[in-house]
């Protein structure tokens, strides 16, 4: 009996994967646009991306942050003055997930520590909050920068307050905070959602006169700060710029629009207003 022997495949004829007509967009945009086709699915190597975005987004929401190493920064970069530490009243990170209303305030032993803390009697014009939110990788790689770009341009007749670092944070978590430390503003820095373009956004939410019950409205965000989006430096340059407006308006929200951008306006308000402290307009939202 002869041995069969299988013909050999015919080449095909159009490539393997068939290139979209758009693909000259994505330069323009981190989205995932003009993928291509093999056959009608997309091409492995666009699944395979895909997969992996999808893991670093999950590793962004899960990993725990590293609040030793955090600390130890934080307290060099405000000379030795170690942060605060202080946690929600979720107990773990599944919690957290499942809760958003645990991570929203304290646990009752942080929130007498805060209050016991030695504070004068007029408190302080901000208080940050660096809490790691959904995206302990962005509050990793980017909260320590943000703050030394924010105390760099500092007003020298501003009162700042205690670095505070929450963890199992959401936004709200400030409002107790910021009230606990008679903060006449308060800015959460936090790990934005992570998504497939980026896993590793961080934002900044301003409220004034913090107290617990603010709403959503009442709140101003800087958002997408990370290499690819907003710098530390010019999110601290609008951070300062805003607070003057926050300060003569007596608002966040969406009483409070930010025109930082426009020709003259952040020379106009850094040279009026010698000490400033609020919030802005600026990018998506995070997470609540």
């Amino acid at each position: 009996m002869n041995e069969f022997t299988p013909p050999a495949p015919s080449p095909p004829s159009q490539p393997t994967v068939i290139r979209d007509p758009w693909i000259g967009l994505r330069s323009l945009t981190p989205s995932r646009i003009a993928l291509g086709r093999a056959g009608h699915a997309l091409p492995t190597r666009e699944v395979l991306a895909a997969d992996e975005a999808h893991a670093r987004a999950r590793s962004a929401v899960h990993a725990p942050l590293d609040l030793d190493d955090l600390s130890g920064r934080l307290a060099a970069i405000t000379k030795g003055t170690p942060p605060v530490r202080v946690c929600s009243a979720a107990p773990d990170r599944q919690r957290y997930l499942l809760r958003p209303d645990l991570g929203r305030r304290l646990s009752a032993e942080s929130r007498s520590g805060l209050a016991a803390l030695p504070l004068g009697p007029e408190g302080c014009d901000l208080a940050i909050v660096v809490a790691d939110g959904l995206s302990t990788t962005a509050v990793a790689r980017h909260a320590a920068p943000v703050i030394e770009a924010i105390l760099a341009g500092l007003p020298p007749a501003c009162r700042l307050g205690p670095v505070v670092i929450a963890s199992q944070a959401r936004v709200a978590l400030g409002d107790e905070v910021g009230q606990l430390l008679k903060a006449r503003l308060v800015a959460v820095l936090i790990g934005e959602r992570p998504g497939l373009s980026c896993q590793e956004s961080l934002g900044i939410y301003l409220t004034w006169e913090p107290r617990p019950g603010r709403t959503d409205a009442e709140r101003n965000c800087l958002s997408n700060i990370h290499p690819g989006g907003l710098s530390p430096a010019d999110a601290a340059t609008r951070l300062w710029w805003l607070a003057g407006e926050a300060r003569r308006l007596c608002t966040t929200g969406v009483a409070l629009k930010d025109r930082s951008g426009e020709p003259g306006r952040l020379g106009e308000r850094r040279a009026s207003t010698p000490c400033t402290i609020a919030g802005g307009v600026g990018g998506a939202t995070n997470e609540r």
